[in-house]
């Protein structure tokens, strides 16, 4: 099991905030996202025990290709998940990135690759294909990133990419891992043939478990076995009383016209991910908790993942281990504030799922 962090890089403190958009850009963050703020969360994961920490992209937050590699040299070991979406750049131009970030950082680059999934946003930045296209081209960039990094020259004449004698100088060593979420059918082909980590955000664990074998089913034939990863909040405290006081406090903080903004505007994604986590609480306040531990407050206001783990911290490590059991083998993890969570999370969760092997799928 491998254990990753979240950078806040649009602002934090004890309230949830959007990761991504500028929706929450008229209440001030009760900690700005200076440098030095998010070189205290980095050393923070780093010293707890995660081994990278994922920044979030969008038009709301600051360029994570910028931000990474200035907290590259604040740290020792943590490595980046950097975020980008696919159609922003070409993917010559991210192979060169990718290259000079591993440079830099010793080789601690991490790829998260984001499709999008919010119309109005993708035509802000000039990008006007539906859906299904964007996966399309999705797919056609990463076999052209993969051969650039190969080192050597190759040509390539795409629906959405021409290359003559494109390609690195040399080889990438090290390549860093594609990390990639989408829960459509397109996405799923598309994880399926270029994933090395399938990121999946928090559902029940009988969903969870449904959608690996899918994937699996999908990538089978192809040869490919990717891992397969959560995205999930996390409220561990000493008592299961205490932690689900702490997730009442965090809903009293998402006043009704707040709740009600956020959901108009996920109404107009696109992204079937999106939909999946509305779903689970269909914009209300009442049950919120859909399953033994989990907790769909969180995307009743942010968008993306929605919901997070709550108990004691043997309850979370419980659960915790229930998801590995369906398959996943990563974790991207975080909780409000950044800071400080990342140490609770560090001294009383992961030592605890060190204590004893995971249970296998």
């Amino acid at each position: 099991m491998r254990f990753h962090w979240f950078l806040p890089t649009t602002g934090d403190g004890h309230d949830v905030r959007s990761a991504i958009t500028t929706t929450d850009a008229f209440r001030p963050a009760a900690r700005p996202a200076t440098l030095a703020y998010l070189a205290q969360v980095a050393r923070a994961a780093e010293a707890a025990g995660f081994e990278g920490a994922l920044t979030p992209v969008g038009a709301g937050c600051p360029d994570p290709w910028i931000v990474c590699a200035a907290l590259a040299q604040h740290t020792e070991r943590l490595r980046t998940l950097v975020a980008f979406r696919t159609g922003y750049a070409l993917p010559t131009l991210l192979a060169q990135q990718a290259q000079a970030f591993q440079e830099i950082s010793g080789g601690r680059l991490l790829l998260n690759v984001v499709t999008g999934g919010d119309p109005v946003e993708q035509r802000a930045y000039g990008d006007f294909l539906d859906h299904d296209a964007r996966y399309a081209r999705t797919a056609e960039f990463l076999h052209v990133l993969r051969r650039a990094w190969d080192g050597v020259p190759f040509d390539h004449h795409g629906e959405h990419y021409h290359v003559e004698g494109g390609g690195l100088a040399t080889p990438l060593d090290p390549r860093p891992p594609l990390y990639f979420g989408g829960a459509s059918p397109a996405a799923g082909q598309v994880a399926a043939r270029h994933a090395d980590v399938v990121l999946m955000w928090g559902e029940p664990p009988r969903a969870i478990a449904e959608r690996v074998a899918r994937l699996r089913a999908l990538a089978a034939p192809l040869g490919r076995e990717p891992r397969y990863g959560l995205r999930v909040h996390v409220i561990a405290r000493d008592t299961s009383a205490a932690a689900w006081a702490e997730a009442d406090r965090l809903l009293a903080g998402m006043d009704p016209g707040r709740v009600a903004a956020a959901q108009s505007r996920f109404a107009r994604y696109d992204s079937v991910g999106q939909r999946r986590m509305v779903d689970l609480h269909a914009g209300g306040t009442r049950d919120l908790e859909i399953h033994p531990g989990l907790w769909a407050g969180v995307g009743l206001v942010r968008e993306g993942a929605g919901t997070a783990l709550v108990g004691s911290y043997d309850e979370v490590t419980a659960l915790l281990r229930e998801y590995a059991a369906t398959g996943v083998s990563e974790f991207v993890l975080s909780g409000w504030p950044h800071l400080e969570e990342a140490y609770r999370v560090g001294e009383y969760v992961l030592p605890r799922l060190a204590r004893e092997p995971a249970l296998t799928p």
